[in-house]
């Protein structure tokens, strides 16, 4: 049986997800699913955005929100945790209206200082991240050399990478770089893992030379 706590949070998120639409409209699922308290508040809010066509909007307010509370003074009102509760709705308030966002992200923000989870913020925003980036297709891919990849290489790679994704898919990639690998690259696309780099060949061959000898 639920406790208390967890079912009033369930109630305030499904409430959440269905302000200012059409009572009792059925939560908008989103197309990956994302666990933890980050995942619920992400959830309700992609549903939300998603009924009113604002997804886009509320992401752009999300990450100015994510800049805000990088700012020290504001990171100092609302992040502490020594500061009243009633401070800083108030400091959200003022700030939500300075940036004029939508009611969406207001209620977010309200709702996270109510439930005093404002220490979540950055974790529900990376998750609402996750969820746009799977809604619009993309598929993240990092690659890893030990030296930059020259115009020509970096092209290449990436039709060879595009090779592996369906029709509506977009490539998301991040190229580093890590002198430690000493060549070759590491690739990851999705959840799939590639180790190509010389300093894990070298490795391997250093454990069968082990067995050998």
């Amino acid at each position: 049986m639920a406790t208390p706590a967890v079912s009033g949070f369930s109630r305030q998120v499904r409430c959440f997800s269905t302000s200012v639409v059409r009572p009792f409209a059925k939560l908008v699922r989103p197309p990956v699913q994302i666990y933890g308290i980050e995942g619920r508040y992400a959830t309700a809010l992609y549903s939300a955005a998603s009924k009113q066509n604002k997804l886009e909007q509320v992401e752009k307010e999300l990450l100015r929100v994510a800049q805000i509370l990088k700012e020290p003074k504001m990171a100092s009102s609302i992040m502490n945790p020594y500061v009243k509760r009633s401070v800083k709705v108030k400091s959200l308030n003022d700030m939500t209206a300075k940036e004029k966002f939508s009611p969406l992200t207001s209620n977010l923000m309200n709702l996270l200082a109510e439930n005093g989870r404002l220490n979540n913020t950055p974790a529900v925003i990376s998750a609402f991240s996750t969820i746009m980036s799977v809604h619009r297709g993309e598929v993240p891919c990092s690659v890893t050399t030990a030296s930059p990849l020259d115009d020509a290489t970096l092209s290449e790679l990436k039709t060879v990478l595009n090779s592996f994704l369906s029709k509506n898919q977009i490539l998301k990639l991040e190229v580093k770089t890590d002198p430690s690998i000493m060549g070759g690259m590491i690739v990851r696309i999705g959840e799939k893992y590639v180790d190509m780099s010389a300093k894990t060949k070298i490795q391997k061959l250093s454990r069968v030379m082990r067995e050998v000898f």
